[in-house]
């Protein structure tokens, strides 16, 4: 995972979750600034007790759920080692901060990475995969077997590189729209869009987007759905 991220001396860099240090012996001596956020209190006795030498070094004893991470520097790269029932929610926490992230590079369960990175029309394309597209480029760079861990898990591991947009390559006129029509739109994922956008968008506004009524959401792209966001926009305006 380290040549995935290439640290630089001139880096500012965020761990979450460090654990007792695997990744972050690895990194520290080679970042010019390296914050750990650590919510386990026993860890943190551990964590000073390695680090809490180095001026660099400092840790943010505190969920990562609730981190202004934009407040702790620009630009800010981001790694860890996420637990998989947080990573969902914690990944669109940080790109709430995406203006001062320059990359993030994490290890998740295989199968979060694949919805994370997974192209239109395919197997784990979904809600996921659009809304992070939409803010980020996303790699699915390795996968990991069980066996490289002691203990051993029941799952797979793969490490993803995403990095946040400067300027998004397809940018909805409201982004509240936008992640309201996507979720939509996959409510009832083996329903097509003309049956779960009723009541939003009709067949002839889905059609006018360039976009058949009878397909499934899994088949649009994020630019797709912007579309789609900005047509409800459009008619939601007209109306008022």
């Amino acid at each position: 995972m380290t040549h995935a991220i290439a640290p630089q001396a001139s880096d500012v860099m965020l761990e979450i979750g460090p654990g007792e240090g695997a990744l972050t012996d690895r990194l520290i001596d080679r970042v010019a600034s390296f914050t750990v956020v650590e919510i386990d209190n026993d860890l943190i006795p551990t964590l000073n007790k390695r680090y809490g030498n180095r001026a660099h070094f400092s840790i943010r004893h505190q969920d990562a759920l609730t981190v202004d991470y934009g407040s702790i520097a620009n630009p800010l790269r981001v790694v860890g080692n996420l637990p998989y029932n947080i990573s969902t929610p914690l990944i669109f926490h940080l790109l709430e901060s995406r203006h001062a992230i320059t990359d993030m590079h994490f290890m998740l369960q295989k199968e979060v990475v694949q919805r994370l990175a997974s192209e239109a029309d395919s197997e784990h394309y979904g809600r996921l995969s659009v809304m992070a597209q939409y803010y980020c480029a996303i790699e699915d760079l390795f996968h990991i077997g069980p066996e490289a861990f002691d203990p051993p898990p029941k799952v797979d591991s793969a490490v993803v590189r995403l990095v946040p947009y400067q300027q998004l390559p397809a940018a909805a006129q409201n982004e509240a729209t936008f992640a309201r029509i996507v979720k939509q739109s996959f409510s009832m994922r083996r329903k097509t869009l003309r049956n779960n956008l009723k009541g939003w968008l009709t067949t002839e506004q889905i059609e006018a987007c360039g976009i058949q009524p009878g397909h499934r959401a899994e088949v649009l792209t994020v630019a797709d759905f912007v579309r789609l966001s900005d047509a409800y926009d459009q008619e939601s305006t007209a109306h008022e």
